[in-house]
């Protein structure tokens, strides 16, 4: 049995930024993870924003930067929104998440793909994961919206989720190739939106949908690609997948045992913008355990629940989303002049997240 400081389950962003800043402040760190290599199924659109992309140390071939965003009612009518001095990063995320594994396991922590998580249990004051033959201080579950840790300790699990879809095409006639095009259509995206991201090489073509109500991507597709000829252009993959967007899960943790990232439930309910909480979460906890010293109040766990978001008005304004925004009102709505204001807030307004 080998033991070590922190063992994390999940080398998503969440995990492989804890890991990394562990390991940097002298912890030994493994993380398991069943992907047989970093870039295999990536589910997210890899979207950051200004303040995660500023702090992090990322090969420029890997990301593309947007600077405006092209807003669309149902009608497909459209308000140019911009910031001088606000930007979004799109990502080659499959090679992003290569990069980011490669800068942890540098920095010291081992990471072991192709090694799924099966169960843990406590004993004497240790962690133990017997199939991996380790044990541990603190077991952190950064493994996704139905984590298994999660399962294992009785942990909070997460209930509301939107349903996403997305096609990359090969190429598009952009109006503008550094824009950021999204789609309020509360018949094709009900309770969010589509997109249209010139990423690395390739064009996004997304849309969610809150659960129950199913996205259909050919439909959006259809919709809207005449404004950028998607019919004369290939779709070279498809992914898709659920995102978690029902707040922090409660309780995030157990004794030495915490949820992260998208198991934690850490994902914005209006903007879905999980990556820069996660990464920022993730650095946090890492923080909160190096300093920790044996007092509750100075448990990590008590330090990342000051930390966490609450998300009461981003829960309020989804809502409305949900319950009071017919297409015919998005319609009318959109060349208003509050409604512009109020646009320019939810894409540019300085990300700051809580530190405790």
């Amino acid at each position: 049995m080998k033991k070590v400081d922190v063992v994390i389950v999940g080398a998503g962003f969440a995990g492989l930024a804890c890991g990394k800043k562990l390991a940097e402040k002298g912890r030994s760190v493994v993380i398991v993870e069943r992907k047989k290599i970093p870039q295999q199924s990536t589910h997210t659109t890899g979207i950051f924003v200004k303040e995660a992309f500023e702090n992090l140390s990322v090969p420029r071939e890997l990301v593309r930067e947007i600077s405006g965003v092209r807003l669309y009612s149902p009608s497909l009518k459209h308000i140019e929104i911009q910031s001088s001095d606000y930007f979004f990063m799109a990502t080659d995320t499959p090679e992003l998440m290569s990069h980011f594994s490669k800068e942890a396991q540098k920095s010291g922590v081992q990471v072991l793909y192709n090694t799924p998580y099966s169960h843990a249990y406590e004993k004497g004051g240790e962690i133990i994961l017997e199939e991996q033959g380790l044990a541990c201080d603190y077991l952190i579950g950064s493994d996704g919206l139905r984590s298994c840790v999660a399962r294992d300790f009785n942990l909070g699990t997460n209930e509301k989720f939107l349903a996403g879809v997305e096609a990359e095409f090969s190429e598009a006639d952009l109006p503008d190739p550094n824009a950021f095009y999204c789609f309020l259509n509360n018949q094709l995206a009900y309770g969010y939106l589509g997109w249209v991201v010139p990423s690395v090489g390739i064009v996004q073509v997304g849309l969610a949908t809150s659960m129950p109500v199913k996205p259909n991507i050919q439909e959006f597709i259809d919709h809207v690609g005449p404004l950028f000829s998607l019919d004369s252009s290939k779709i070279v993959s498809r992914r898709g997948g659920l995102i978690p967007v029902g707040g922090v899960v409660k309780p995030f943790s157990k004794g030495n045992v915490i949820l992260l990232g998208d198991a934690a439930g850490t994902v914005s309910p209006l903007t879905a913008g999980g990556i820069h909480m996660a990464m920022h979460y993730g650095e946090v906890l890492a923080d909160a355990i190096v300093r920790a010293k044996g007092e509750r109040r100075s448990h990590p766990s008590a330090v990342l629940k000051k930390s966490f978001p609450r998300f009461y008005m981003k829960h309020a304004l989804r809502w409305g989303l949900e319950k009071l925004a017919p297409n015919w009102l998005l319609n009318f709505v959109l060349g208003n002049a509050v409604f512009q204001r109020f646009a320019e807030i939810v894409f540019f307004r300085k990300k700051r997240l809580r530190v405790a």
